[in-house]
């Protein structure tokens, strides 16, 4: 990891004109968020354009709220989609570096023009897709009408295509813990007598109307 860290790092250093960053499974710890924040500010500051990706998870921790209201302070965009691709940073349209194992202990290094198109692609169009960061309201249960609706269509569709509760939670961002209680509101809301039941009211439901 310190060899991945440093060799993005580098590349961030020599940024020149614009970075691209998609930074799935929810919050980051706030040490990584406090040492990336004078960076983004040196870059920013230099005129270099910046846009991020959150999942909306990202939306509920304060961490990662007061380093968002900071950047945005300096001039990034960062808006948040309930899921997304993997990791993903693109430099100036020229270098991008994506996780290169399952464990995000090994990236790789895209130069060549035509994958780099492609991601390029594939972040805009997500970009397009992802909802800005909100402050107001401040708290995560004022905030949920904004996006608990896609979270919870997410889940049942994942549910109803047979995922595991492991494979939902880290495709969201969020802990199993807080999955369960999402599907005990879908379970409630379906009237549900178990789990076994909810599998079968999904797979016969034609739509996942919000609620």
């Amino acid at each position: 990891m310190p060899a991945i860290n440093a060799a993005i790092g580098a590349s961030l250093a020599g940024a020149r004109s614009e970075i691209l960053t998609a930074q799935p499974d929810g919050p980051r710890p706030k040490q990584v968020l406090d040492a990336a924040l004078e960076s983004v500010r040196c870059q920013v500051g230099n005129g270099i354009s910046m846009r991020t990706i959150y999942q909306h998870s990202a939306r509920f921790d304060e961490a990662t709220k007061s380093y968002v209201r900071a950047v945005m302070g300096y001039g990034v965009k960062v808006r948040t989609l309930t899921e997304f691709f993997d990791r993903l940073i693109i430099i100036d349209g020229s270098t991008a570096f994506i996780a290169a194992n399952a464990e995000r202990t090994v990236a790789a290094a895209i130069t060549e023009p035509s994958v780099l198109r492609f991601l390029i692609d594939v972040f805009e169009r997500s970009w397009d897709r992802a909802a800005p960061f909100p402050f107001v309201p401040n708290y995560a249960a004022q905030a949920a009408s904004e996006v608990m609706t896609p979270i919870r269509a997410t889940i049942r569709q994942l549910l109803a295509e047979g995922h595991s509760d492991k494979v939902i939670a880290r495709r969201l961002g969020i802990s199993e813990r807080s999955l369960q209680a999402h599907i005990a509101h879908i379970k409630e809301h379906l009237g549900a007598k178990n789990r076994t039941h909810l599998g079968y009211l999904l797979c016969h439901t034609e739509a996942f109307p919000t609620y």
